[in-house]
This record gives structure tokens, C-alpha cells and sequence, in this order.
């Protein structure tokens, strides 16, 4: 994703696109199909520092600009939110909501598009905010490194 389209998404949310919020979403973007951790991002973009990053992740996640996974070791990741729902109407449906698949041994976070959601009905009184929908196992590049040397 290129600069402009940043812009145009930090603004379609209601973010003023600054340099850093604008290198934070480029960042983002750059990392198709694997959600970032903080500390990915610190790595990454190594001209803003942690407390700058996680107020910008902050503010994105607010104005729903970020989707927070949890990978089921203990670490939150983020994924730009491609849903075409930018309103704070807690009705509106999240047309970018999918599956992620967490790899045991390479311990990377994967966005699988192509898995249809199972629907969710709460208890009367339950309002839904968000769902996390994660499947952890080994991923088919883990599996193909064990495959080639199955002693190891």
C-alpha cells in the first residue's frame, strides 16, 4: 500500500495522517496476511520509538482502523481493518472479520480470508463488541521444513 492510500485510509477514519501515524500504517500495510506485536513494529520502523508507536495503535484501534488479535501465547497483534464500516454505530457490521491461524513453531500470526466465519449468537442482555477467531496448529512452511528433514 502506498503513501497516498495510507493517507487516504488514516483520514477515512477520521486520523490526521502525520508522518509517524502515516509510517505506522505503511508498516501495517507492508506485512500482508500477518498481523504485527508491538515489538514487530518497534523492529520495523526503527525511526519512532515504543511510547509514540503504541499511541498511534492506541488511536487507530479507537477509531477502527486496527483490528488487536490475540495469539494465545500472550501477545496482542494488529492488522490494518479493511472493512468498509468506519462508523462508531456498534450495529454496523465488520465486513473484514476472518479467521488467523497461529503457527506453533514459527510462532507467526497468518489472516486466513478464505475461512468462513461460524455465526455468533449471544444470550439475550450480551452485547458484542468483537471476536477473535484463532486456530493454532503448525503452518504448511513449518510443515515442508519438517517434511524435507524429518529427523530434526
Amino acid at each position: 500500500m502506498d503513501k497516498s492510500v495510507c493517507i487516504k485510509l488514516l483520514q477515512s477514519h477520521g486520523i490526521k495522517p502525520t508522518a509517524n501515524r502515516i509510517v505506522i500504517a505503511e508498516a501495517l500495510a507492508a506485512k500482508d496476511n500477518h498481523p504485527l506485536s508491538l515489538k514487530e513494529l518497534e523492529i520495523s520502523i526503527q525511526t519512532i520509538d515504543k511510547s509514540n508507536i503504541s499511541r498511534a495503535l492506541t488511536l487507530f484501534k479507537e477509531q477502527h482502523l486496527v483490528h488487536t488479535i490475540e495469539d494465545g501465547v500472550g501477545s496482542i497483534r494488529y492488522e490494518l481493518c479493511m472493512s468498509h464500516c468506519f462508523t462508531d454505530d456498534k450495529d454496523e457490521e465488520d465486513d473484514d472479520m476472518h479467521v488467523h491461524f497461529y503457527c506453533e513453531e514459527c510462532h507467526r500470526t497468518t489472516c486466513l480470508y478464505d475461512i468462513p466465519l461460524p455465526p455468533i449468537t449471544l444470550s439475550s442482555g450480551y452485547e458484542m463488541h468483537s471476536a477473535n477467531y484463532l486456530i493454532t496448529g503448525i503452518c504448511p512452511d513449518c510443515l515442508r521444513k519438517r517434511f524435507r528433514h524429518p529427523h530434526v
